[in-house]
């Protein structure tokens, strides 16, 4: 069995990594370049390998950053089966019918204003693209084994990073791969903890937040009520760009949680993302898979995805007449990483008022708009127009849906190795280099393990 790293392995986004095992190819994960404009513009560029060549695609979970070339791979000649926890088979047209219409805008835009002998611009995949790739989609059940080709067996296991999010054990030619996909904390509302994993001869494991610890999620749940009543009192709205899967659906989860102490019937709460709110839909329908603590609040507390004043905006004009209320507004839109989506309409309206508070509840990659304001930028550049940030910005660090440090290492310290080996060798995926080197030495202190840092074009032997 061999691993060849192709995407996500020096960076946290574009997950895209290939096995070779019983002479068949696998792809595990197909993510799109997320972050500056350079960055995206790799995502036009030809695969490093053949599609037709691919016999499988394995999918981790349904976050764009995986799965956001899968219409791309199937378009240039891919015609394997693609498998997916069934839950992630749910959230995936959604997720990439709403990115082909953003690139097929976008397109369209370039093109309405291109100049003389400046070439046509097209979209990186159509919606077309997107029936034709669902259509190869194969859903499976956690925790059940399946022969996915001759030689080559699939086992999904919980992740609790979003719903349906997977860690991926892969069987093949007598060795075990296991490829974490995105890990979330322990404890995180709605899912259900990662599940613990007892062997494997060699683990890819994501490292986003390799580098630091998160904070308490008790002590983050106070300092976002207290921002709320912060807001209030200053007669401010606020603005949480967040991302349609996940982060929309546990902010709701907290809202009906402390709908009391928060005194949220005096707010008016938007979810202004079309995308979003088909999301919560898919949610409903998987319930069986949320933990026992969302059991009893959709049991015992109002509703999440049905809170009395819980607005769901649906047309572009719905979503500008927000921009009217002058207070008592929070809303909640997409891009999370506020690069694209209706949170840019939101931001070139309120960003200059001091009222204002901006709250970050998740990973702002290098290059976008969101990291500048993390960051601190006092302009930015919305739609063409110089906006002066004046607004109150707040980073909720320990709402991430993936875990930190600790969480990390307590995962993979409890994976044993083959043949009597203690820890199995280890490759660190998903990470900037500062937070891959310091889980790298982290592991190697604690178990004398030395990570591999994953290049695009490395290849390993399991």
């Amino acid at each position: 069995m061999r691993v060849h790293f192709h995407g996500a392995a020096g960076e946290v986004t574009g997950s895209l990594h290939e096995v070779e095992a019983a002479g068949r190819r696998v792809l595990l994960d197909c993510g799109m370049i997320q972050g500056s404009p350079e960055a995206e513009r790799r995502n036009t560029e030809p695969f490093p390998f053949e599609p037709a060549a691919i016999d499988a695609l394995v999918i981790s979970h349904a976050h764009i950053d995986h799965i956001g070339r899968v219409p791309l791979l199937v378009a240039r000649g891919f015609r394997g089966p693609i498998f997916a926890q069934e839950a992630s088979a749910d959230l995936m047209p959604v997720m990439l019918m709403d990115a082909a219409s953003i690139s097929e805008g976008e397109a369209e835009r370039h093109n309405r204003y291109r100049h003389d002998g400046e070439p046509q611009a097209l979209p990186l995949f159509t919606r077309e693209d997107v029936q034709s790739a669902m259509a190869l989609v194969r859903p499976l059940r956690y925790d059940t084994r399946t022969q996915i080709l001759p030689g080559v067996e699939l086992t999904f296991r919980e992740a609790g990073h979003i719903l349906g999010s997977s860690s991926v054990e892969l069987e093949a030619d007598g060795r075990r791969l296991l490829f974490s996909g995105d890990l979330g904390p322990k404890g995180t509302p709605i899912l259900r903890d990662p599940a613990p994993i007892d062997r494997a001869d060699l683990v890819l494991m994501e490292s986003t937040y390799g580098d630091r610890l998160h904070r308490d999620r008790a002590e983050t749940i106070r300092e976002l009520g207290t921002i709320l009543d912060t807001a209030w009192r200053e007669g401010g709205n606020v603005l949480i760009p967040a991302f349609a899967v996940g982060r929309s659906q546990e902010l709701l989860y907290w809202f009906a949680r402390h709908w009391d102490e928060w005194n949220l019937a005096r707010w008016s709460i938007f979810l202004d993302s079309p995308m979003a709110q088909k999301v919560v839909a898919i949610y409903d329908r998987h319930a069986d898979l949320f933990d026992e603590d969302a059991q009893r609040v959709w049991r015992d507390k109002p509703t999440p995805f049905r809170l009395p004043n819980l607005h769901f905006t649906q047309t572009r004009d719905e979503s500008m007449a927000i921009n009217r209320i002058e207070r008592g507004a929070i809303v909640i839109a997409g891009s999370g990483m506020a690069n694209a989506g209706r949170i840019l309409h939101h931001f070139r309206h309120r960003l200059d008022r001091r009222q204002t508070h901006v709250v970050f509840v998740g990973y702002q990659a290098e290059g976008t708009l969101g990291r500048r304001l993390v960051d601190g930028a006092r302009w930015v550049r919305i739609h063409g127009h110089d906006v002066r940030v004046n607004a109150q910005r707040h980073t909720v660090g320990g709402l991430s849906a993936h875990t930190d440090q600790r969480g990390l290492m307590a995962w993979y310290g409890a994976i044993a190795g083959g043949e009597g080996i203690a820890h199995p060798p280890l490759a660190l995926v998903h990470g900037e280099d500062r937070a891959r080197e310091a889980l790298a030495g982290e592991i190697g202190d604690a178990w004398g393990v030395h990570a591999t840092l994953a290049r695009p074009g490395l290849t390993l032997q399991v």
